[in-house]
């Protein structure tokens, strides 16, 4: 443990730089993102409108032989992914398009790959772009909104402004860098992926309170080394104990809703863990010796 302490002691400072350069690079991937598609996500019908079916066929057919047919009827926006079967051993597709009506995607299934479609293997949600769009903007300004009433209950709680700016520095890492992942691995959120990242600015700030507090009002108990080490501890045993529960969600459930919000919350809690160990406990590592030169 004394070693690890002269460590941290020599390097904490190098140690900040890494999610100071990830962050960086994640308002600079954000940025070239929106100015590519007009938006920081990839949103999926329920967000922005159309149609999303889905589709059980009879016969066998092959996912890349089904996007070129949709390629060359529907164009550019549609999204095709493969399900797990049901109902014996079919498996089904998820077609996601904003681009034409319920009527020419099934013209395009039934001329194609000759099959007949009814309610048993063809199954057809359908959101308007106005109400699409409006829920999206709902939905962002919910997040804004308690992204700044829990800045402000931070700054009201530990009434000093650099512990208060590092929890709300935290908390905005792990919003930002799980939506470039997101970006990345090339998800189409949904509205229950917004839901997610809502659930993620409690979480983020969850280990980061327990963390600012241990350091800054327990002073006086104990090394500042030993403090941040209990904090951490528990820290890591509350955030692993929630990754565990959620990664088996994940795996087990069927619901591709479910999947993306257990997803989100899963690379979140990752993120939060770089956030608040290699980049608040540092700031306030400093803080504390500059303050109190402990």
């Amino acid at each position: 443990m004394g070693k690890l302490k002269d460590f941290y002691e020599k390097r904490y400072k190098f140690i900040l730089a890494i999610p100071m350069v990830i962050l960086a690079f994640s308002i600079i991937f954000l940025i070239n993102f929106y100015s590519e598609h007009n938006d920081i996500v990839e949103k999926d019908v329920s967000l922005k409108g159309g149609i999303s079916a889905t589709l059980y066929p009879d016969i066998e057919i092959d996912i890349e032989e089904l996007e070129t047919v949709l390629k060359n009827d529907i164009g550019s926006d549609f999204f095709v992914r493969s399900l797990g079967g049901i109902e014996g051993s079919r498996n089904g597709f998820l077609v996601e398009t904003s681009e034409i009506d319920i009527e020419t995607l099934e013209n395009s299934l039934e001329n194609n790959f000759q099959i007949n479609l009814n309610d048993d293997n063809f199954f057809v949600e359908q959101t308007g772009s106005r109400l699409g769009q409006d829920f999206y903007k709902q939905m962002i300004r919910a997040l804004i909104i308690a992204f700044v009433l829990m800045s402000v209950v931070v700054l009201i709680t530990f009434r000093s402004l650099i512990p208060s700016l590092a929890v709300i520095l935290s908390a905005l890492f792990d919003i930002v860098v799980t939506i470039v992942v997101i970006d990345i691995i090339g998800i189409r959120i949904s509205s229950a992926g917004i839901a997610a990242l809502l659930l993620l600015v409690g979480y983020s700030i969850d280990t980061d309170i327990l963390l600012t507090t241990r350091i800054l009002k327990m002073r006086g108990e104990g090394e500042q080394w030993e403090r941040l080490v209990g904090a951490v501890k528990t820290g890591l045993t509350m955030t692993v104990t929630s990754m565990a529960a959620v990664l088996v969600a994940f795996l087990f459930s069927i619901s591709l809703v479910l999947k993306q919000m257990f997803l989100i919350i899963f690379i979140g809690l990752i993120a939060d863990i770089v956030a608040t160990y290699m980049m608040n406990a540092e700031i306030l590592t400093l803080y504390m010796k500059r303050k109190y030169n402990e």
